[in-house]
């Protein structure tokens, strides 16, 4: 089977020498393209530029990409060569910069536009504006293709990030979800449509799981 994995961080820029992004390193996206690689399947990697994890993907073809705009691209192109299942493991950035601001002692904003903020300048106020919705768009792009989504959450239990899961699944129609994060605890759940979900406690036992699951009849198909 034809399968992509996204992996790592998007950046967003600030200005020409500053970036907001987050802590992703890109391991577990490169150890499942490596996994499915060596089960014989064509594998394309997308990994984020950013990402500090730098082994062997072993995959079939490896791009990286920068912002959510990059990635976006990659992936509608990607959309001309049929896939059987996409894993968007890429922790991609929910905000960009909009706006920034130069606050005055009286309060005054005056809106700046420069290659490099200056500290001279005093405080700054930034703009941050939510960034497009790739996984709601994969739908369309691959319509025949079995989709797994990532929910990585923070704050809240186990309930709750499976909750979110399901949500996504719903909202982006997807196929299925994988949710981890402290939030959610040790392990990974794998949430599926009309299943209940199942815990893994290493990402060994999840990657089979997940290639089992492309598998699966999918509208028909085997």
């Amino acid at each position: 089977m034809h399968c992509i994995v996204t992996a790592g961080p998007t950046y967003e820029p600030l200005d020409a020498v500053r970036r907001l992004t987050n802590f992703s390193t890109g391991r577990l996206g490169t150890e499942l393209a490596r996994f499915l690689t060596a089960r014989g399947h064509e594998t394309t990697l997308l990994i984020g530029e950013l990402a500090a994890y730098r082994g062997d993907p072993h995959a079939g073809k490896v791009e990286r990409f920068t912002t959510t705009a990059s990635l976006r691209d990659r992936l509608q192109a990607l959309a001309y060569h049929p896939a059987d299942a996409v894993f968007h493991a890429a922790a991609v950035s929910d905000f960009g910069f909009g706006k920034v601001w130069r606050r005055s002692p009286e309060g005054e904003l005056t809106e700046l536009q420069s290659s490099k903020l200056s500290t001279r300048q005093g405080t700054l106020l930034a703009e941050l504006t939510p960034t497009p919705k790739i996984i709601a768009e994969l739908r369309q792009w691959f319509p025949q293709a079995r989709l797994v989504g990532w929910k990585y959450d923070v704050e809240g239990d186990r309930p709750g990030v499976i909750q979110l899961a399901e949500r996504q699944i719903t909202e982006c129609r997807t196929d299925a979800c994988v949710a981890n994060g402290p939030a959610y605890g040790q392990g990974f759940g794998l949430v599926r449509v009309g299943a209940e979900y199942t815990h893994f406690r290493s990402t060994t036992d999840l990657f089979a799981a997940l290639e089992a699951f492309i598998h699966e009849r999918l509208d028909g198909r085997v």
